[in-house]
């Protein structure tokens, strides 16, 4: 038999393509993945891991034992030490011109050979009124060798903030680690750095290298004791790195569980793709295998020769699936090494990715052949010729399954309906999972007579629309098996679609109730108003659409709270908020959201006026009221000296992420204000919404693998139907149908197949995307379902459209073969 399943994999190669490609994906998808983690963790070593790089040891400190003065003075001392670094970092904050950063300052090492980061330009410091800056931020900040600036430390209690004004003596190269890649990093001498600490500061690490003979184990022993440290605290630069990475990561790979999913789900669609390609091939060969059993196989020998072709073909797609995703993994990280953020980008293949790729997929594929290798021996020879009974109500096996697969959608249903509603993640998740499996299992009953419904749409293009209706549902199990394959990937990608669109859209709703306008800008109470000269130049900049001063009225008391009120003209307040019941009128004082008063009581200098009161619908509103009805307070009242009265900025709405980003910063240095005194809803919702697209990108690229394979599952069904229906179609030329309209025929088969799974799963997956996005934000805000109709059209029309595809190249090769030749094929 071995004979028999090598000669079929010879002569009908072709036949064995698409189940190659399917397992191929699939294995690239899974090894790629377990390669993501792998070279995660390589890339975050070789960045975590360059502060100790130069270093032989490393010594941490630990909670209860810090590392002092006295510690560091007697690791320098000890004989088997030929060098050693006393790291500290302290925070703080630095004046570049006109901006105030973060930043970490480090001292710098007695002998360079310890220094953890590369100098790019200029000279290292060498006294302590000079720094050197890492170069992402003299970029940022316009700086130069020669540049000024002013480091600003913690006060102590007794003293006052300590101050370094320093010159930039050089470049270095910016740190890689995450920890501080946003901060501005300077390095300065040992008593520079101290300058700008408390004096009891401690260090963060102590790096050491040995001299030579000094074994690793004596080493630690030696120093622990001198420093009075555990030895599981004094590690190797690599043992400490590892350390750090895990402590990052909590132990737990939480984005190789997460790419595992999506594996999964593509190693799903594949074995779907696999089952269906072999049961039709077996189908094919009935006689063969028939003829195989008369002239002596026994049920196992036949068996085993269908599991042979599913073994060799699994083994070589598998192979070719790891080798895929190596190249492309290496291909990715060498483009992401040229760019210097990832320039620690490493490439790392474990062996898990190379024995699981193989022996998933080999598996996967012997498995989904089991079953139309057992339908291979189900026949007589003699019955041969015998069509077998479809799933269906009116058979054993199909009324078990229909009960299974009723039960589980019937309970998964109900428990995903009560996880949206009292937002339980952890009921949801499982209980939508078995409602779809038991989806699928059903789908037998119903899938193919949706497809024969869809048919009659094919009726107008005449004959060819008629028979491509019948061939459709012709063979139910194949049909639903193809169906099923596209019909998980477009419930994932419309699923992920409608959940990002209602998360957004919740996460919008809560933003704005703690918002009121999009952006809002002030100075801290005491210091010198936003000149109206700074304010006319910040209206001008691109993307702003509307700035408005805030003036202090006086004070409204409602309800036994008394708040400051700040005046609106009401041409602003037109302008800037949007709900009209946020807008104060000449009567009225709009009040934070939550108050219960129903009037109020202006108190403006020394007038007194009762007004009635409305809630503001944004928990950030302040009480408002109108400018054009109440003057604002005198320039020397008291009750300015306690109060800041905001700018409000309305943007404009097409300003991406980056552009928002780029606007405050511009705002912040127009009117001359630190950077984080900008605030406001569109900032923290272009924060969200560019996670929320970036996810959706990825997750949307991820599940397009599943989907690439069922459409490979629908081609290959259709050529297999094509191979299956050579002297049909073949007598169908002969009496007239021409090579267009057996294209179109088979052109409309696959747009049938691929349109019902097409529409079924975009239904499926918007219930299933508003369920999870309920279940996941609905302790944090109000989750309204967003449908997304423009992306699900386009989806149910993209797969529509591949399904069209797909036909090519089956029709092409049905039309190609002469009605003469097709006719004498047995």
């Amino acid at each position: 038999m071995l004979q028999v399943a090598l000669s079929q994999l010879r002569t009908h190669s072709r036949r064995f393509i698409a189940i190659t490609l399917a397992v191929l994906l699939a294995v690239a998808f899974l090894s790629a993945t377990l390669m993501v983690n792998a070279s995660t963790k390589a890339s975050l070593k070789a960045s975590l891991g360059q502060s100790y790089s130069s270093a032989e040891l490393v010594i941490s400190p630990t909670q209860e034992q810090p590392l002092t003065t006295a510690d560091a003075a007697s690791v320098a001392a000890s004989p088997l030490v030929a060098e050693s670094y006393a790291q500290r970092t302290p925070y703080l904050q630095a004046e570049l011109g006109t901006t105030t950063v973060g930043a970490t300052f480090r001292n710098m090492p007695a002998k360079l050979s310890l220094e953890p980061v590369a100098l790019t330009s200029g000279a290292w410091p060498t006294n302590d009124q000079e720094v050197t800056i890492d170069t992402t931020a003299a970029e940022r900040n316009s700086l130069t060798v020669g540049s000024k600036v002013t480091l600003t430390g913690a006060a102590t209690s007794t003293e006052s903030t300590p101050l370094l004004t320093a010159t930039v003596s050089g470049i270095t190269a910016a740190s890689a680690n995450p920890i501080t890649s946003g901060l501005a990093q300077f390095v300065g001498t040992a008593a520079a750095v101290d300058r700008l600490t408390s004096p009891d500061t401690v260090f963060n690490t102590i790096s050491v290298n040995l001299k030579d003979g000094v074994s690793l184990a004596d080493a630690k022993l030696a120093l622990a004791t001198a420093v009075e440290q555990p030895v599981e605290n004094i590690l190797t630069a690599d043992e400490k790195t590892t350390q750090t990475v895990s402590t990052m990561t909590g132990g737990q790979d939480q984005l190789t569980i997460v790419l595992l999913a999506f594996a999964g789900v593509a190693l799903l669609v594949s074995a779907l793709v696999v089952s269906n390609t072999f049961s039709v091939l077996v189908a094919q060969r009935t006689r063969e295998l028939a003829l195989l059993r008369c002239v002596g196989a026994s049920r196992a020998q036949v068996r085993n020769s269908v599991v042979l072709e599913a073994l060799i073909v699994g083994l070589i797609a598998s192979a070719l699936g790891v080798l895929a995703a190596t190249g492309v993994m290496a291909l990715v990280l060498s483009l992401l090494s040229h760019n210097p953020d990832f320039a620690f980008a490493t490439l790392a293949v474990p062996p898990s990715a190379v024995i699981a790729g193989i022996l998933v997929g080999t598996v996967l594929t012997v498995l989904a052949a089991l079953v139309p290798a057992r339908a291979a021996t189900k026949v007589a020879p003699l019955a041969a010729l015998r069509p077998a009974d479809d799933v269906s109500v009116h058979n054993p096996g199909g009324r078990v399954r229909l009960t299974v697969g009723v039960l589980l959608l019937l309970a998964g249903g109900a428990g995903l309906a009560y996880g949206g509603v009292s937002a339980n993640l952890m009921l949801a998740l499982p209980s939508g999972a078995a409602s779809f499996v038991g989806f699928l299992m059903a789908a037998t009953l119903f899938v193919p007579k949706l497809v024969s419904l869809a048919g009659t749409l094919a009726a107008p293009a005449g004959v060819p629309g008629r028979m491509a209706a019948a061939n459709a549902v012709r063979n139910p199990r194949r049909t639903t098996a193809t169906a099923s394959a596209l019909l998980i990937g477009v419930t994932l990608v419309t699923m992920m679609m409608t959940g990002a669109a209602t998360a957004r859209q919740a996460f919008d709703t809560q933003l704005d109730s703690s918002y009121p306008v999009d952006i809002t800008a002030q100075t801290y109470p005491g210091e010198p108003a936003i000149s109206s000269a700074r304010i006319a130049a910040a209206a001008a900049l691109p993307g702003v659409a509307h700035i408005a001063t805030l003036d202090l009225v006086g004070t409204v008391t409602a309800g036994g709270t008394q708040l400051p009120a700040y005046g609106i003209s009401d041409a602003d307040a037109a302008a800037l908020l949007a709900n009209r019941a946020n807008r104060p009128t000449r009567t009225s004082a709009i009040l934070p959201k939550g108050s219960t008063a129903t009037s109020a009581t202006l108190e403006a200098g020394t007038q007194t006026t009762n007004l009635t009161a409305t809630n503001a619908t944004n928990y950030g509103m302040t009480a408002l009221v109108s400018l054009d009805a109440f003057p604002p307070l005198a320039a020397d009242d008291p009750l300015r000296e306690r109060t800041v009265a905001p700018l409000w900025i309305s943007v404009d709405p097409s300003l991406d992420a980056n552009a928002l980003m780029d606007l405050r910063t511009s705002l912040a240095s127009t009117l001359g204000v630190d950077e984080y005194l900008v605030s406001g809803s569109v900032l923290e919702k272009a924060m969200f919404n560019q996670v929320i697209d970036m996810l959706l990108l990825v997750v949307t690229g991820l599940l397009a693998v599943a989907v690439f394979i069922a459409l490979i599952g629908v081609a290959n069904t259709l050529s297999l139907s094509v191979l299956e229906r050579t002297r049909e179609n073949s007598l169908l030329r002969a009496l007239g149908l021409t090579r267009g309209q057996l294209r179109g025929m088979l052109a409309l088969e696959a747009l049938l197949i691929a349109g019902v799974a097409a529409i079924i799963g975009s239904v499926l997956g918007t219930l299933y995307g508003w369920a999870g996005a309920q279940s996941a934000l609905g302790t944090f805000a109000e989750v309204t379902a967003v449908i997304p109709w423009g992306q699900i059209i386009a989806v149910v029309a993209v797969a529509a459209v591949a399904g069209l595809l797909a036909s090519v190249v089956p029709a092409r090769r049905a039309a190609r073969l002469s009605p003469v030749e097709g006719l004498a094929m047995d």
